[in-house]
């Protein structure tokens, strides 16, 4: 994927799946699988062993998996939903994303 369009804290909003609708910030990216993790979203059951070297208790842990891309969307504040994004260089000659529908920096300042 060329353009790739998240990065890191990124307010999402999940368009597909068990948690749909759902809106989270994206913990890590991952470009080679076309993913992302997703705060407090998609959720799975990590069945962890005892380990007394390390005192790891084990038991049933719970955390985030990656979701596609396909199946989130950038945030817009303003719009108050998920939209798609355009790339606008400014005069200075740096590139931001804005919002399609409103024209609003999505750009964390």
């Amino acid at each position: 994927m060329a353009n790739f369009p998240f990065k890191k804290n990124d307010v999402v909003v999940v368009r597909s799946g068990k948690d749909r609708g759902k809106t989270g910030k994206v913990l890590k990216v991952l470009r080679e699988e076309n993913k992302v993790v997703v705060e407090k979203v998609n959720f799975v059951k990590i069945f962890v062993r005892p380990d007394r070297s390390q005192n790891i208790q084990g038991g049933i842990m719970e955390k985030e998996a990656p979701l596609p891309v396909s199946r989130v969307m950038l945030y817009c504040q303003e719009c108050g939903r998920g939209v798609r994004t355009k790339y606008k260089v400014l005069e200075d000659g740096t590139k931001i994303r804005v919002c399609s529908r409103c024209q609003t920096n999505l750009e964390k300042s």
